[in-house]
């Protein structure tokens, strides 16, 4: 006997959808504050046993995030993820088939304030990468720092983020069966600082050093652009040379991470609060670029790879912009 169960009412998916963004800012903006809380305070209880036995593995297991992570298919798979994936909605798009006999550097821009699109769409199944990219397994890198914080670090590891260094990244490059796709945040936290509705300005002029890592491994260049990703909150005015701005970056100089004041709605009401409104992202990736391989390239020849990625991607954007409602008169800009 099949038993069939009664569809969510519209109210009640919207709750869920809310609820697991919420968990989502939760995750990254209190969760890890609250592991290293725990272990130290469990060392002062008595289940002081677990933070010691943690310890002792935390230890053994020291090199596993820049060895490629621990990824849990469960974790990856979750219901909630899918949840989080309407209340955009979120969805992936791809130009090119992507050869799962080769490796792949993908350049996602821009990063938003937190990076809701590479998130969903390359640290979980929510958006079916897998179906879309048979054969191919993602990584994301992310601040080495989340990786030093007791329990979190296993937490960000089932997605499939790894450390964002060089380390990490040759270890999903340099593996000879292929099938890897590493996907790199170039403007990371410090574009951040930039990212507001409406805004196209990406800090990638004077960013090389993925590039360069993509010519060391002959790994083929990939550019991504996610349509929306700078639309989902507001952000204090902050202009370059601004007293706010010069906080910002003094921060981010000390603590690695940028620290944007954002806003956007709240859980019960729409006015004020730090969930992001309900607006579409579309991540569209782009055709390969392919990169001769070279150990030691040359200045001269990495700028003309950069210069040809920075091409491909204004290309991408331009084909694309007008199907997610970005005017005719917008443009990439590069700083």
């Amino acid at each position: 006997m099949k038993v069939e169960f009664a569809p969510l009412s519209v109210p009640l998916q919207r709750r869920l959808q809310t609820a697991s963004v919420a968990q989502w800012i939760f995750s990254f903006l209190g969760l890890a504050q609250c592991c290293t809380a725990a272990f130290i305070t469990l060392f002062f209880t008595r289940f002081w046993l677990v933070s010691a036995l943690y310890a002792a593995w935390w230890f053994i297991d020291r090199e596993k995030p820049s060895k490629g992570g621990r990824r849990i298919h469960v974790l990856r798979n979750c219901i909630v993820w899918r949840y989080m994936r309407d209340y955009f909605p979120i969805t992936l798009m791809k130009t090119a088939e992507l050869d799962p006999r080769q490796n792949y550097l993908v350049g996602f821009h821009p990063h938003g304030v937190l990076a809701a699109g590479a998130f969903l769409n390359f640290c979980t199944e929510a958006s079916g990468f897998s179906t879309l990219f048979p054969g191919i397994t993602p990584h994301l890198m992310m601040l080495s720092l989340w990786f030093r914080i007791p329990f979190f670090r296993d937490y960000v590891m089932s997605g499939g983020l790894i450390p964002s260094d060089k380390e990490s990244a040759s270890h999903v490059l340099r593996k000879p069966e292929g099938g890897n796709l590493l996907a790199i945040i170039v403007g990371g936290a410090q574009e951040a600082l930039d990212a507001r509705p409406g805004s196209f300005t990406l800090l990638l002029k004077n960013r090389k050093g993925f590039v360069r890592l993509a010519i060391q491994h002959g790994t083929p260049l990939v550019p991504a652009f996610s349509f929306g990703e700078n639309d989902l909150f507001d952000q204090v005015k902050n202009p370059k040379g601004s007293w706010l701005r010069r906080i910002q970056h003094w921060l981010q100089q000390i603590m690695g991470i940028s620290l944007p004041l954002f806003h956007a709605r709240g859980i019960f009401q729409y006015s004020f609060g730090l969930i992001p409104y309900r607006r579409p992202i579309c991540t569209v990736v782009g055709k390969p670029i392919p990169v001769q391989k070279k150990h030691r390239p040359s200045e001269e020849e990495v700028d003309q790879v950069h210069q040809k990625y920075l091409n491909e991607l204004s290309k991408l954007f331009e084909k694309h912009k007008a199907k997610y409602n970005v005017p005719e008169d917008s443009h990439l800009e590069f700083i």
